[in-house]
């Protein structure tokens, strides 16, 4: 099996070797660089083959915003992980409009940073439970007046699910990963797999993160 190739960018020397020293104990990772700041970052790439990097925003020099630009430009498969300790409003939709892949706090845990590796690059998004309910304000804002219609449409998402179905749903609205959703509802991991695929289904919405938003919406 092939390992996936990770870069990690951070300013905070800690952090950077923490992350370092726990990915690279991981069998389904392998650390192919380490940067100080986006300069060093584009540095790496130039030399070594990257799955995904791990982005903070706030480092001196280039800003991690522009990092995202750039790699997105010249390395347009490879996927960015946001990892970071801002979750404003500016900072979240720059990132996404740029490119992002997903959006991380840095106090979100190991366990959670490495699901969120493995969602990206299996083509999903990963976005913090915070992040999230600040991009559903930013929803709403942009949508000030929503018509009768568009509400309807809307609770039609809900229609054909069962109780428990909408309980995930719930929980998905608010980002949390699957692990925590088992650990809340008291299911297995594969059973939640299970119930999102059927959501998937019912509400004809397969990315993750569109059909959170959607629920995020709806439930508040």
């Amino acid at each position: 099996m092939n390992k996936i190739r990770i870069l990690i960018v951070d300013d905070e020397i800690l952090l950077l070797e923490s992350l370092e020293l726990i990915l690279s104990m991981n069998e389904s990772f392998q650390i192919a660089g380490v940067a100080h700041d986006g300069k060093e970052a584009l540095d790496i790439l130039e030399e070594k083959e990257v799955d995904i990097a791990l982005v903070d925003l706030n480092m001196a020099g280039m800003s991690g915003q522009e990092l995202i630009l750039k790699i997105k430009d010249k390395y347009p498969a490879m996927k960015i992980l946001i990892l970071t300790t801002f979750y404003d409003e500016e900072n979240i939709v720059n990132a996404v409009r740029h490119g992002a892949d997903g959006y991380l706090l840095k106090d979100a845990g190991t366990k959670v940073i490495v699901q969120g590796i493995l969602n990206v690059m299996n083509g999903q998004s990963m976005i913090d439970s915070k992040v999230m309910k600040a991009l559903a304000d930013v929803m709403l804002k942009c949508s000030n007046v929503t018509t009768k219609k568009e509400t309807n449409s809307n609770s039609e998402l809900l229609k054909d699910l069962s109780s428990r179905e909408i309980d995930v749903c719930q929980m998905l609205s608010e980002g949390y990963t699957n692990s925590q959703i088992a650990e809340f509802l008291y299911i297995s991991e594969g059973t939640v797999k299970n119930y999102i695929s059927v959501i998937y289904d019912k509400t004809g919405i397969r990315d993750r993160t569109v059909l959170a938003l959607k629920l995020a919406k709806l439930f508040a």
